[in-house]
């Protein structure tokens, strides 16, 4: 049996109990929540991540243009050819100012309407050409006349050459003359070598018919197109 006192603390004593049984409840509720790793954040933070953009593939090289590739190496164009002139003029290009090479490669190789001859150069910046029919071919320096088989004669000169001792650079050592067995318009090519920073190519054909000239690059070959008789 409870006695009342006279002060009511039988009441507030009953009160006390009651908020002290709140507070543990609350604390009870409060620790479930809790991860127990300090973070109250409710979930761990991911950390970002990125993958490496791939690097672009290099150029696989081929410059093709479709050609059967002939006997010369399968030197492409890059880009779109010239078309043939309608008249056999001379076709003239200065060489880059800062060229300094030797023709290191002589190839001939025969395409659907033409023949080709390639002069491939090793050096800095980019050669220049003089291409012309002449009616007397010669070697420069000495002026001897040249045989060489065919009814007309291609003179090719390239400039932004040297002397191999002075380029460092090994110049064409094969054969002075070349041919190919499947052209039907070059007859022949003859290997003047250089002279005077100019390098002489003579190139034999079998009428006197339109020509193109060009460059390729990587590595830089001078592309000299010779078109079958109309």
């Amino acid at each position: 049996m409870v006695r009342a006192l006279p002060d009511g603390r039988t009441r507030n004593r009953a009160r006390g109990v009651l908020v002290v049984v709140l507070l543990l409840g609350g604390l009870v509720a409060c620790g479930g929540d809790d991860d127990g790793d300090g973070d109250d954040s409710g979930a761990d933070a991911t950390p970002s991540s990125s993958a490496a953009a791939p690097s672009p593939t290099d150029a696989d090289g081929d410059d093709g243009t479709g050609d059967d590739g002939g006997s010369d190496g399968g030197d492409g164009t890059g880009s779109p050819q010239p078309p043939f002139p309608a008249d056999t003029r001379p076709d003239t290009q200065d060489a880059s100012g800062d060229a300094l090479g030797n023709v290191t490669d002589i190839r001939i190789g025969r395409h659907e309407g033409y023949d080709r001859v390639v002069l491939e150069f090793e050096g800095t910046g980019t050669p220049g050409w003089d291409v012309r029919y002449t009616d007397q071919p010669a070697r420069q320096g000495s002026g001897e006349p040249v045989d060489l088989a065919g009814e007309a004669a291609l003179q090719v000169t390239v400039t932004g050459v040297g002397y191999p001792p002075d380029t460092g650079i090994v110049e064409y050592s094969g054969p002075p003359r070349l041919s190919a067995a499947d052209t039907e318009v070059v007859t022949e090519v003859f290997f003047d070598g250089t002279f005077e920073g100019v390098t002489a190519v003579l190139a034999g054909t079998r009428a006197e018919v339109p020509f193109r000239v060009y460059l390729l690059e990587a590595p830089a070959r001078i592309v000299i197109e010779v078109a079958d008789p109309a």
